[in-house]
């Protein structure tokens, strides 16, 4: 019996395999020389606060760079639009892979641009951690709302991010502000950590769950529950109904238990469908509720401020991490320790301090 032999992938193209007689070689050049034009930093600036979400994209893009010279350009960027920002309601949206995040943001975008809303989805999609790839299919998945004039959707890898959001997530907020966004909608990665640091840099908080995946019981957990401004029961739609009703019961028994919110809201939970668009106007209602109360006590400005605060030491703390690993000597003295604390002659909290009391020692 032969066997026969696979074909290479179709992916890996052969050298000196010619161009197709259709490709056009001079739309190819064109194609090239508009991706090498980096446009000036005050023609991004000035582009962003006209609205033009090019402009905006190629800002994020400088965002997310790690080379100095783009980093450089981004803070200017930043900068620029700061006094143009801070007049959006920001709202962060977690919950399990699976609950229906991206299909209940295209139904809830599309709800809010009918109310003559301008709405940006910023998406965080999970990193590859043997790869580092990243599909970034949110736009795909939410082709309706990407379609609209005044949505703009942008989905970035987590990459080695805590939670898939961080630095870069908070100033892309602020460069939509600028742009004229009134709703920035912030998806999570829906795993780990994420939802800490979502909550660090949104207005309000929403938990998406869905009924009669299992225990119920196992949804309440403390950590998340204690920063959730809202609990929608998602896919309450066809015989997933009732479940999604008793699931509503049990959050809300839950959500009871906790402690008193600083700013004076009472969670709350609601069942929807993102599927038959029910449910989807309560939660905006629910949100316009919370804007109410924490704009009538102050609220809204303390958290804010705190939010600001709190990203400044995170921002030192980053940036005191990139220094010491960047290091040669300290990169150097990595390795030869690694291997000591991998053949147990040194512990790793021996090795540990060998090496910060090196770093201290150069760079006191």
């Amino acid at each position: 019996m032969s066997i026969r032999k696979s074909k290479s992938s179709a992916l890996n193209e052969k050298e000196g395999i010619s161009l197709p007689e259709i490709t056009n070689s001079h739309a190819i050049d064109q194609i090239k020389k508009s991706r090498k034009k980096q446009p000036p930093t005050k023609e991004l600036i000035d582009g962003i606060l006209k609205g033009n979400t090019t402009a905006l994209s190629r800002a994020i893009t400088l965002i997310e760079s790690t080379n100095p010279l783009h980093q450089e350009k981004a803070n200017q960027i930043i900068n620029a639009c700061l006094p143009h920002a801070n007049k959006s309601i920001r709202i962060g949206i977690t919950g399990v892979p699976g609950v229906g995040k991206s299909t209940f943001i295209e139904v809830f975008g599309k709800h809010l641009t009918d109310l003559g809303k301008k709405v940006a989805v910023l998406a965080v999609d999970p990193s590859s951690t043997i790869s580092h790839g990243s599909i970034l299919g949110d736009k795909t998945r939410m082709e309706e709302l990407v379609k609209h004039k005044n949505a703009f959707i942008r989905p970035s890898a987590s990459g080695e991010n805590l939670g898939g959001v961080a630095r870069k997530t908070r100033e892309s907020i602020t460069l939509c502000e600028a742009c004229g966004f009134d709703v920035i909608l912030i998806e999570t990665v829906g795993v780990g950590q994420s939802e800490t640091a979502v909550h660090s840099m949104v207005d309000f908080f929403l938990l998406l769950k869905i009924a009669g995946a299992g225990d119920e019981l196992q949804g309440i957990k403390r950590g998340i529950m204690e920063m959730v401004d809202a609990v929608m029961i998602n896919k309450a739609d066809g015989d997933n109904v009732k479940k999604a009703n008793l699931a509503k019961v049990e959050f809300n028994r839950a959500l009871h238990l906790f402690p008193k919110k600083k700013s004076g809201w009472i969670p709350t939970t609601a069942t929807c469908s993102a599927l038959t668009k029910e449910g989807i106007d309560t939660i905006w209602q629910t949100i316009s509720n919370y804007f109410e109360l924490v704009n009538a006590n102050h609220y809204f400005e303390e958290k804010r401020k705190e939010q600001n605060l709190f990203w400044m030491i995170e921002t030192i703390d980053q940036q005191l991490k990139t220094h010491f690993y960047n290091q040669p000597k300290i990169t150097e003295l990595l390795e030869s320790t690694k291997k000591e604390v991998q053949n147990n002659t040194i512990s790793p909290f021996a090795a540990a301090q060998i090496v910060l009391d090196n770093y201290f020692k150069n760079y006191d």
